[in-house]
């Protein structure tokens, strides 16, 4: 009996555990698979930051519609986008509403502030609103801004 317990613990370390090729295969599959939902969710990211910034354009065209027939003028380019959140200097206090207009002044997706010119050039209406986009620098091609 003794020789058969030998060769049953013998078989057992034999069985026991992974190659290195079964491991190099599951590690090849899983690196696959990664790979392909990074492709797939990695163009999700910047259409979420693309489809961000047109709202926060939004918003500060309807704050900025909202100041405009508080105060019969929009804010000046000097002013630019903080006059929605406080008074400029200069401004009719009594027509200026408690509060603001906005809550609050956020930067966009890429951390960059928004852009307000007044008059408006790209736009062609009274005011342009952009984001530099993803490089940060203003007037290139990847702007994005109320003109779109």
């Amino acid at each position: 009996m003794i020789p058969y317990r030998k060769n049953r613990r013998t078989q057992r370390r034999k069985e026991a555990g992974f190659s290195l090729v079964e491991l190099m295969v599951v590690i090849f599959i899983m690196g696959l698979l990664a790979t392909l939902v990074i492709i797939n969710v990695a163009p999700v990211g910047e259409q979420s930051r693309v489809g961000k910034v047109r709202a926060d354009i939004a918003a500060f065209e309807s704050a900025l519609e909202m100041y405009s027939l508080d105060m019969f003028t929009y804010p000046s380019a000097d002013a630019g986008l903080a006059a929605l959140k406080t008074p400029p200097a200069g401004a009719d206090i009594a027509t200026y509403r408690p509060g603001g207009y906005i809550k609050r002044l956020r930067d966009d997706p890429w951390g960059n502030p928004y852009h307000y010119d007044l008059p408006g050039q790209r736009s062609g209406g009274a005011y342009d609103i952009y984001s530099a986009g993803p490089d940060g620098k203003a007037g290139t091609a990847d702007d994005i801004g109320n003109w779109d």
